[in-house]
């Protein structure tokens, strides 16, 4: 299986890929770095370290280095690059200020809009499987281990809606996980045992696809970070501390062949079906 792209490491690649196109500017309008920075009023050391993405710029530092450049015809294409990539690496915490409801409803109009879901999960179940035991048990860690704003029920119930694209004529889904998915106890035995039974409704789905890699499957390389690609417009990555969302055509290209790999990885129908089962056994006679 490819090695997937780090997240953090694409987004410092975009940084770099705008400070370098800054660059190119002043040398265009032959202008020293010192020069750059007596013109603008900055420190002299300020040019250098936005050219090498040491210091982030923001949408005045461009306005202004392209008017001393001569160059206010770029203002426009490099504050949109600048837009791209303040979109690209958003923390939770500035996604998340007065809660998970938000948020949650904040991604129902790119789920309705998307034909092709592809869901690669190593570590819950996925939002659109899950039940609302499950769901509150999750969210409520969340919610703690953050120190947000406690809107568990309506986070829950926006998580919900969602759920009815599954349903939606026209949409596609396709999702793999890891057998560890169904055996990390995110809540009560109960809960992870009407969990695991949704999963087996779920699965039935005509527009629905789920495969389940075992434990024992023999694996190339390392698991990766668990992913969802959006048809083929956008990946979102999930880290502990921010979302990602990729749009480089070379990095959806890799993340499209991991989740392919992946994908022969794992086990469906019937098979996956006992390892359902199996666990499910496990939590209802505990």
């Amino acid at each position: 299986m490819p090695s997937s792209p780090s997240p953090s490491s694409s987004v410092q690649a975009a940084r770099q890929a705008l400070a370098a196109r800054l660059r190119e500017l002043r040398q265009d309008a032959e202008l020293s770095g010192v020069e750059l920075a007596a013109t603008v009023g900055w420190h002299k050391s300020k040019v250098s370290r936005i050219e090498k993405a040491v210091q982030p710029v923001t949408r005045a530092d461009i306005r202004a280095w392209c008017s001393a450049c001569g160059a206010d015809e770029r203002t426009d294409d490099l504050l949109a690059s600048l837009r791209i990539l303040e979109g690209a690496y958003v923390e939770w915490r500035r996604l998340q200020p007065t809660g998970l409801r938000r948020l949650q409803e904040s991604y129902l109009p790119l789920y309705e809009r998307t034909r092709w879901m592809r869901v690669y999960q190593p570590w819950v179940v996925p939002g659109l499987f899950q039940t609302a035991e499950y769901a509150r048990s999750l969210l409520t860690s969340i919610t703690e281990f953050r120190g947000i704003r406690n809107d568990v029920d309506e986070a829950v119930a926006a998580r919900l809606r969602r759920r009815r694209v599954l349903t939606t004529s026209g949409h596609t889904f396709a999702f793999i996980v890891e057998q560890c998915v169904l055996e990390y106890s995110v809540g009560s035995s109960e809960v992870m045992a009407g969990q695991l039974r949704h999963l087996l409704e779920a699965m039935t789905l005509p527009s629905v696809s789920l495969g389940i890699i075992p434990a024992s499957a023999r694996r190339p390389m390392w698991a990766v970070e668990g992913f969802t690609v959006y048809d083929t417009a956008q990946v979102h990555v999930e880290l502990l501390t921010a979302n990602v969302t990729v749009t480089s055509p070379s990095e959806l290209t890799t993340y499209f062949k991991a989740f392919d790999e992946l994908s022969a990885l794992a086990v469906h129908g019937a098979e996956a079906r006992k390892l359902i089962a199996r666990t499910l056994d496990v939590f209802e006679g505990a």
